[in-house]
């Protein structure tokens, strides 16, 4: 018997030409193929549509100390024989600082160069929730906006080679404590920032009935060569892990619960450098990865992007996005690749956030072989936000364009399969900073609803097949629409547009206008 051997290319084209999806010759992995349990032990060399470094695990010296040897007693408060242990390894050129099995009680830890920290299996370390285990204030970013206030539970600042490894657990506090009812409420606290002062004299101590920024889980801050690999984080009272002007960041293996704990963000990359974030899983109260840039004032006067991410291999459950862009945008995120994830359970898939007064914005995104199921939408552009955080701003009128208006372009998103949520694709744009150049390809994608487009300018859809409930497809404020090869399936056998009159430019279904000629 004779074989023939075709061509990937001809292959691919004897698929369309007979109805077969092409798109199935490409692997979406399952919730068996990424996460914690899924960690290869090395790590696999970086791929990406952009320049990217290959990142290596930062390499420590083979001296290790217990805080056991430095007077460490289980069950009980231990944050000065901690902060012992890491100075004097860092004093000795570097190595590792073991946090060996039991219950440990702490406040802020502070990491130095060529340090790791290593929490052993077994090993639970609870950190307090009292303002005093944080204090003295150091140089932080929350939420965007600079100041001084409690940092991190595990903090750094300019340092090189450190690490956070093992499979212990970090317990945060939770919400019914100091620390959290002295929060300034970070819907609106922007608008109370007094941005005449430098950050060093923002000082937030909650001295004098005054408020604190929460402090983040893992907060390193304009640190080199990071590891954060394999703990376990639950109950922060904020933010989990989140690098701040960070470069060469590695988080892999990781486990952050914090369901039902509003603001528990499980890791947010802010204004952070070439990242590799895979097999981590995430359950969490608010966005389980998140990619920032800055705030609005501040975010702009810093002007430090987001930028060079390879987010893959990893599992997500409950949150409010799989990987959410914003909405702090101010210093640009750009450069990153979404690749061979699981998002499963969470209310949006793949989420692109930011407010009018925000700035910056988000170009160059890309997302490839993810799997999602989302409760919302699959993929969501939510550029307006609510009138109660952001006021008038909200409001979908065209204002002027200026300094703080966000923008997002060029974003491809190819090869992912949709298994669930309220809509395939919503768009709410801003009308004078329309969603720009969004391409979609071979989607495979069952939801409730086909799509919503406010304010967009160039959409691509080619090669797919969308399933919904209903048929209907809402388009306002959009120029330049272009679907290819798009198979509809729906219940009455056609999808129905609903096209606001005069509001649109140039829709076209396989080189056919949807639009009646202009009078």
């Amino acid at each position: 018997m004779k074989t023939t051997i075709v061509s990937k290319p001809l292959f691919i084209l004897i698929c369309l030409f007979f109805g077969v999806s092409a798109f199935a010759q490409v692997h979406i992995p399952t919730a068996e193929e990424v996460g914690p349990a899924a960690m290869p032990n090395t790590i696999a060399p970086i791929n990406a549509p952009f320049d990217m470094p290959q990142l290596q695990r930062p390499v420590f010296p083979d001296y290790q100390l217990s805080i056991t040897k430095m007077g460490a007693k289980k069950g009980k408060f231990v944050r000065q024989q901690i902060q012992a242990a890491i100075d004097a390894v860092a004093a000795k050129g570097g190595g590792t600082v073991v946090i060996p099995k039991g219950d440990w009680y702490t406040g802020r830890i502070e990491l130095k160069s060529n340090v790791c920290l290593h929490v052993e299996e077994g090993a639970n370390v609870y950190f307090s929730g009292d303002v005093k285990d944080y204090l003295p204030v150091v140089f932080t970013r929350s939420a965007g906006i600079e100041a001084m206030s409690c940092g991190a539970m595990i903090y750094a600042y300019k340092q090189r080679n450190i690490g956070i490894t093992g499979t212990g657990h970090l317990i945060g506090p939770g919400r019914d404590c100091e620390l959290w009812h002295k929060n300034p409420g970070y819907g609106s606290f922007d608008s109370r920032v007094n941005y005449d002062l430098p950050p060093t004299e923002r000082i937030y101590d909650g001295h004098d009935s005054t408020c604190v920024y929460l402090p983040t889980f893992i907060g390193p801050v304009a640190c080199q060569n990071v590891l954060i690999e394999g703990v376990d984080l639950t109950q922060c009272v904020f933010w989990n892990i989140v690098p701040t002007y960070c470069d060469s960041v590695i988080i892999r293996g990781t486990k952050v619960h914090s369901v039902g704990l509003p603001m528990g963000d499980g890791m947010d990359i802010e204004s952070s450098r070439n990242v590799l974030i895979e097999y981590n899983f995430l359950e969490t109260g608010d966005d389980n990865i998140t990619i920032k840039a800055g705030r609005g004032i501040d975010g702009m006067r810093v002007h430090r992007p987001c930028e060079n991410l390879i987010i893959r291999k990893n599992l997500t459950a409950i949150g409010h996005g799989g990987v959410t862009c914003g909405s702090e945008t101010a210093g640009m995120i750009r450069d990153i690749y979404v690749h061979d994830n699981v998002f499963q359970g969470t209310s949006v898939g793949l989420r692109f956030k930011t407010r009018r007064p925000r700035g910056g914005g988000g170009e160059n995104l890309y997302y490839e072989r993810n799997r999602i199921k989302a409760a919302k939408e699959a993929i969501s552009f939510d550029m307006l936000g609510a009138a109660i955080y952001v006021g008038g701003l909200s409001a979908r009128v065209p204002m002027d364009f200026d300094r703080f208006t966000p923008a997002y372009r060029n974003v491809f998103i190819r090869d992912n399969i949709i298994e669930g949520g309220t809509y395939f694709l919503k768009v709410n744009g801003i009308p004078e900073s329309p969603a720009r150049n969004v391409t979609i390809e071979r989607i495979q994608s069952h939801t409730k609803r086909l799509m919503l487009l406010h304010d967009l300018n160039m959409l691509t859809i080619r090669d797919s097949e969308l399933t919904a409930d209903e048929a209907e497809i809402e388009v306002s404020g959009v120029r330049n629409l272009y679907l290819e090869n798009v198979n509809f399936k729906v219940p009455s056998g056609k999808e129905v547009w609903k096209i606001e009159p005069d509001s649109n430019e140039n829709l076209f279904i396989n080189g056919k206008s949807m639009l009646l000629p202009k009078k």
